[in-house]
């Protein structure tokens, strides 16, 4: 199974991009994306079920706001909606797919960028998160969980690692709540085959420079569960492939 997490920061510009011609190139299997910004309706999604993929979406009740969605050329065994969670449900952010003995999660966490309300409630979100995925692994213990996760981890996964100390994303407490999310039986699958720094997941888009000059951070990260571990096969990031402010992260799984 080659799955694919991308943050496409709204469909329709990606789409206007280049987005489904580089879905014809097949790229995964499985295509998790956030921030779609879009009722199934609203894009183009005949074209995309016309290279093989099925399409599951969960849109956020405000228009043009967050949302996920899934394409796979696998047909899941069970979909499910949102995560029971009142708040991350209105605002479209969690989607799960069943194949076979594996769960899928397609995230969107929060951001904190907007102010403390919204940081408080990205704090808020994190700890529903992890209890929902504790209470899921009781009865599906092979979990990947796709998906922004809007924080960089350790200083080899941000450019400029002292100057963003007080950057909402690369705060103490989110890098903690990503310690413990790790040490609670979770892989970081890039890691596991390629350790080395300078692998990023998006760039600011108001100074565009930074991208050529890979000055990013990697936010975007495809977790599994420790049971998986031996199944991984490959992971990687694709910084050359331009649709939105971030790129597509992937991993393999036997």
């Amino acid at each position: 199974m080659r799955i694919i997490s991308y943050n496409v920061n709204g469909i329709r510009s990606a789409t206007k991009k280049g987005f489904v011609e580089w879905l014809s190139t097949d790229p995964a299997d499985v295509i998790c994306l956030q921030e779609v910004k879009a009722e199934k309706e609203q894009a183009d999604f005949a074209a995309i079920e016309a290279l093989g993929y099925h399409t599951f979406w969960f849109s956020a009740e405000k228009k043009g706001y967050s949302g996920v969605a899934v394409f796979t050329r696998i047909q899941p065994d069970n979909v499910f909606y949102g995560n029971g969670i009142m708040q991350s449900d209105a605002e479209g952010r969690v989607i799960r797919l069943d194949f076979g003995d594996v769960t899928l999660i397609n995230a969107y966490f929060p951001s904190g960028t907007s102010g403390d309300e919204r940081q408080t409630y990205k704090y808020q979100w994190l700890a529903e998160f992890h209890e929902y995925l504790t209470d899921l692994r009781k009865t599906r213990p092979n979990l990947v969980i796709c998906g922004d996760y809007n924080i960089a981890h350790k200083e080899i996964d941000i450019h400029n690692p002292k100057g963003n100390k007080k950057s909402s994303g690369f705060l103490p407490e989110e890098r903690a709540w990503m310690d413990t999310f790790y040490n609670d039986g979770y892989v970081d699958t890039l890691r596991v085959f390629k350790p080395e720094p300078h692998q990023y997941s998006w760039w600011s888009a108001r100074f565009p420079s930074v991208r050529l000059e890979n000055k990013g951070w990697r936010i975007d990260y495809i977790s599994v569960t420790e049971p998986l571990r031996d199944r991984l096969k490959d992971a990687a990031i694709y910084p050359d492939v331009k649709h939105s402010d971030h790129c597509p992260v992937y991993v393999e799984l036997k």
